[in-house]
């Protein structure tokens, strides 16, 4: 195949986001149809955050298109210099990288940062329409993905002000077009505290619904909310709130705190309003100001035993904390803006934060030693686990639960709905632990790869903190002394990436199941989870493939009586990678993944190939590797 300049494409206005969306929104699944609500509300936003607006109005109309409106400023109508013929307001729907935030004269702080976010949506939406009323006038213009319908149209007189944009997806990019009202509620309450003084009004046409939302004491209505129900572990927020930091001197912060008598921690950041699940400087800097913290006025007070040192594990179960900042220049971690990466930041909220912690300590010693004494005894029982492998019962109405390493249980004990997840490292654990139904998924996470069983010693057996882990989480024993009756989950789930790492990793834990827990086996009690390698999507139809030959599957059913070249395959790099929406869609849901169960159909055979492949004669496995050879043909992946 001949390669020179007529391969050459130059896509004009919007035509790329349409060919890829995933540049810009992170896909055409129900996450990335939400991403556009949360553009076009980001904007509305913006014009609260910069003292322009105080109420935002959102629609979710019955066909499923969105209208949302403010009352800022309003979108300029005016022309620009370099585009005469056109108004800005037709140049911002039809022009990636051009809007009023690249410098701060017209925002101070924004969450909308490239000139890409309300033009992606036109651009990926059947219709578009805007209407602007400022400087004595109403106007209104059409468009239809990312190409003007109309001229700008001024329609009357107005003594208003603001901007409403609807718009309605376009089913040819989008599979489902039908938004979550619940989800489209929760992100217009989280906007509402986030911001204090803002008013927020959302109209569900299907339901019939109508709902404000108004938060006069901004992050700590949101904690207070959070924790309703729960028992506090001391009466007192740690909430602050910093006008100005920064080099500029031009940031904001904004923090609610509480610790509860529960196991889990969950902590909620944003930046400039916008949600940032990858968390980045910001939370790392409100991290190392909490610990820090902590650490010095525990041993002010010698409140520590000798040699004993806080870690973060110690102090984030049961904090529910949301950590707000609005800074002048974000630098997020792509369009979709999941993590915050600005050099310097994580030290300038350390700064800001540890100062505050330190005053709160000092002015409540009650409470601070309440809550103190409770994170040592969480760093001894860390440290205990260590030395000693426990039996853990599930916390009853008169007994605290103590968890091994890292796993975060579920709610019930019924062993008939239960499961574990086992997945490998803190960044996939992560991930499962938000697309996780708390009810009935626990998770726990693995450091590394997990000790191969077939090869250790007692030693080495006894003190592997994973392998120690693994058996307190399940909790019935092991070898003669395993009892079924004592299991804590009815399925164990092992839940590892879709490659070569994974596939060691599941290996290396069968393995160890096999050798010390074959009951579980044998009574239909283990699981291997089957996760996408990719996702083909053709035009607005997208399917997950396990592996390389059902991609190859796939691609040739989707694109009968279409060009190949409409195939857009992505790789999924692991677990840790995929956004928690899409690790439930496909993997973690009951109704939509793919379990694989353990069965022993042959026990001198299976006996035999744990013996070759996992032991220590390193011939045997190369006997195996060439017995099944053939098997495997051109499949190595090195």
């Amino acid at each position: 195949m001949t390669y020179n300049a007529s391969q050459i494409e130059v896509l004009e206005g919007l035509e790329g986001v349409r060919r890829r969306p995933g540049m810009y929104i992170g896909g055409v699944d129900l996450q990335a149809l939400h991403h556009l609500v949360v553009e076009v509300l980001d904007n509305a936003t913006d014009e609260a955050v910069a003292g322009h607006a105080d109420r935002i109005w959102l629609t979710l109309a019955a066909d499923d298109s969105v209208h949302v409106r403010d009352n800022g400023r309003g979108i300029p109508v005016d022309p620009l210099e370099r585009f005469p013929d056109k108004s800005a307001l037709e140049v911002i729907l039809t022009t990636l990288h051009a809007g009023g935030k690249f410098n701060d004269k017209a925002y101070a702080t924004a969450g909308g940062l490239n000139g890409v976010g309300v033009s992606v949506v036109n651009a990926l939406s059947e219709w578009t329409e805007v209407t602007v009323e400022r400087d004595g006038g109403r106007w209104r213009q059409r468009f239809s993905r990312g190409l003007a319908q109309t001229s700008l149209e001024h329609l009357a007189e107005s003594r208003r002000h603001g901007t409403l944009v609807a718009f309605k997806p376009d089913p040819d990019i989008f599979p489902d077009t039908t938004f979550n009202a619940d989800q489209i509620l929760e992100m217009c309450r989280a906007k509402a505290y986030l911001n204090r003084g803002l008013l927020i009004a959302v109209r569900l046409e299907k339901k019939d619904e109508n709902h404000e939302f108004f938060f006069p004491d901004g992050v700590r209505d949101y904690i207070r909310q959070a924790i309703s129900g729960k028992e506090p572990l001391i009466s007192e927020l740690f909430a602050g709130r910093v006008e100005r930091f920064g080099e500029k001197g031009n940031g904001r912060l904004e923090w609610a705190i509480a610790w509860i008598n529960e196991e889990e921690s969950k902590i909620l950041t944003y930046c400039n309003s916008v949600p940032t699940p990858g968390g980045g400087a910001h939370e790392l800097g409100l991290r190392a100001a909490l610990i820090k913290g902590v650490r010095e006025y525990a041993e002010s007070r010698n409140l520590l035993a000798k040699g004993m040192i806080l870690v973060a594990e110690d102090l984030l179960e049961g904090m529910i904390a949301v950590f707000s900042i609005f800074i002048s220049d974000p630098q997020f971690a792509g369009q979709t803006k999941e993590r915050v990466t600005n050099p310097g930041l994580a030290r300038q909220i350390e700064s800001v934060v540890k100062d505050h912690l330190d005053h709160w300590l000092n002015q409540r010693p009650e409470q601070s030693t309440r809550l103190i004494e409770t994170i040592v005894a969480r760093a001894r029982d860390r440290i205990n686990r260590k030395k000693d492998s426990v039996r853990v019962l599930r916390k009853t109405a008169t007994t605290r639960l103590t968890l091994p390493g890292k796993l975060t249980d579920c709610v019930t004990s019924d062993t008939t709905k239960s499961e574990l997840f086992i997945v490998e490292g803190d960044s996939a654990g992560g991930s499962a632990k938000q697309a996780r139904d708390r009810n009935t998924q626990a998770i726990l996470p693995l450091r590394g790869k997990i000790l191969n069983v077939e090869q250790a010693n007692t030693d080495k057996f006894e003190n592997n903190l994973e392998v120690q882990n693994l058996i307190t989480a399940i909790g019935a024993g092991i070898g003669r002394l395993f009892d079924l009756k004592k299991i804590r989950y009815g399925r164990i789930i092992i839940m590892t990436d879709a490659d070569v790492d994974g596939a060691h990793i599941a290996s290396l834990l069968l393995t160890f199941f096999y050798r010390f827990m074959p009951t579980l086996i044998t009574n239909g009690h283990l699981f291997l989870a089957q996760p996408p390698l990719y996702r083909v999507s053709v035009g607005n139809q997208s399917v997950y493939a396990l592996d390389d030959v059902e991609k190859e599957r796939v691609i040739q059913r989707l694109t009968r009586g279409k060009p190949k070249s409409s195939v857009q395959v992505s790789r999924f790099k692991g677990l840790g990678e995929m956004p928690p929406m899409q690790l439930r869609e496909t993997t973690m849901n009951p109704k939509t993944r793919r379990l694989l169960q353990v069965i022993i159909d042959d026990e001198a055979a299976t006996n035999d190939t744990f013996g070759r492949l996992m032991g220590k004669q390193a011939m045997e496995r190369f006997k195996f590797i060439q017995e099944k050879a053939d098997f495997s043909r051109d499949k190595l992946d090195i």
